[in-house]
């Protein structure tokens, strides 16, 4: 910030230096350089682009990828199965507040139970080890607990490992046994398949280009702080090592707003005063 402002006092497109030179009989200068500030570690990820769905956008969204299996299925051709995969892997990074390389490189012994929550029984927590680490160091771990609102992504995901997995070949040579995700071809499922994956079933339901993947991280972080998490647990599950950047990521929506202001009206002037 600091050397924002001193860029902004001597761009000469302004006239802040003559004025300080007259005033003050001195102009000011840039203090701040590479040499004697810190560099940034962490990747920016506050883009314009990067924001969190709707309700309605996540619900379309998620239809399609449901409604894409139930399709090859109801015609018998082949990719069913991996269509049910994928379906449960955009579950799952939304319901974990995933990245991408976090939930590709998921094992099924990161599934974990967590004795606080035994109603999920083994899928009470997800142990990352591939999360984003600062520049200089390897991946950074987390445990990422399961929240009540996600249980029906749990559900999923519990037919997944229990039903679903073990129809992939998972002994071929090149098989990776201990992959969440296995391909038809042992292998895991690749970064830019992922990618390519959710434009296609983006644009199928009609939502707009710019949302990528990585929205529904953003969207995983908003929708915490609407349902009340404080922002210390979230910026916990989501691996962030600053508050500053969970704060980049949330982005809520009206809905919640005015619920917020409802309930303040209600709290200073009665119940009867919030919605007149």
């Amino acid at each position: 910030m600091v050397r924002a402002f001193c860029a902004y006092l001597t761009d000469g497109r302004y006239e802040w230096m003559m004025e300080c030179e007259a005033r003050f009989g001195s102009a000011p200068q840039q203090i701040c350089h590479d040499w004697n500030t810190t560099v940034h570690l962490l990747e920016y990820e506050g883009r314009a682009q990067r924001r969190a769905l709707t309700f309605e956008e996540l619900e379309a969204f998620f239809s399609c990828a449901d409604q894409r299996v139930d399709l090859i299925v109801a015609t018998g051709k082949k990719g069913g199965l991996a269509a049910l995969r994928d379906a449960q892997i955009f579950k799952t990074v939304y319901a974990f507040g995933l990245r991408r390389a976090e939930v590709l490189g998921l094992d099924t012994a990161d599934l974990r139970p967590n004795p606080a929550a035994p109603r999920f029984e083994s899928f009470g927590a997800v142990q990352v080890r591939w999360g984003k680490g600062s520049r200089g160091s390897g991946p950074k771990r987390r445990t990422v607990l399961t929240v009540p609102e996600f249980d029906w992504a749990i559900e999923g995901l519990q037919q997944w490992v229990e039903q679903g997995r073990s129809r992939f070949a998972t002994t071929k040579p090149t098989s990776d046994g201990r992959a969440l995700w296995p391909t038809e071809r042992g292998t895991r499922v690749s970064d830019r398949y992922l990618a390519q994956r959710f434009a296609e079933i983006r644009d199928e339901a009609g939502l707009p280009p710019e949302l990528s993947l990585h929205c529904l991280r953003h969207t995983y972080i908003t929708n915490l702080i609407e349902w009340g998490y404080s922002e210390k647990f979230v910026q916990d599950q989501v691996g962030h090592l600053y508050a500053s950047t969970t704060a980049i990521y949330t982005s809520v929506g009206d809905d919640y707003k005015n619920r917020v202001i409802a309930q303040a009206l209600s709290r200073i002037y009665g119940s009867s005063h919030a919605t007149s």
